[in-house]
């Protein structure tokens, strides 16, 4: 068999693909892939206080969303949620401190002794009920004025609540 010009198949020169790999990271560039979602807040005893706007209208049993700027409220604040409407935390008990000077590192010891020990009454552990707790301290500020009430608060790490999570006490 005989090949003439006409029968071989054209192949692209180098210089063209260089161009189709121009275009392919402009396409890339120009359409970027959808952003990551952010990483779960770490919950940890500052991650709400006190003193987060709309935190002391929560009460036993209710749900709230995470703290998120307000233009309207002028700053960072909580909001009570339905637990069944995609709520991101559930207040599941309270602890009353004793009086005394404000020292931080023994008031957060003892939020977290009596947070842990009434979350492990309810769910027995954080690896069996898939759910995590902490505890929210007066601050310095609040504890002068009189404040001397810890809440304590259960969440779903990396997701939110469908439903209320407290079951009675065992």
């Amino acid at each position: 068999m005989t090949w003439t010009a006409a029968d071989r198949v054209p192949h692209p020169r180098p210089r063209h693909r260089g161009w189709a790999l121009v275009a392919a990271v402009l396409a890339v560039a120009a359409f970027p892939a959808a952003e990551p979602r952010p990483a779960a807040p770490h919950k940890d005893d500052t991650f709400i206080t006190a003193q987060t706007t709309g935190i002391l209208n929560i009460e036993g049993g209710e749900c709230f969303t995470d703290p998120a700027h307000s233009r309207r409220a002028g700053g960072v604040v909580v909001l009570y949620r339905p637990c069944e409407e995609r709520a991101d935390n559930q207040s599941y008990a309270f602890l009353h401190a004793a009086d005394g000077p404000w020292d931080r590192p023994a008031l957060a010891a003892f939020a977290w002794a009596g947070c842990g020990g009434d979350f492990d009454r309810r769910w027995t552990s954080r690896a069996a009920s898939g759910l995590d707790y902490y505890p929210i301290l007066p601050t310095a500020e609040t504890w002068a004025d009189g404040d001397r009430d810890i809440m304590c608060v259960v969440y779903r790490p990396g997701g939110q609540l469908s439903r209320s999570l407290v079951p009675l006490l065992r």
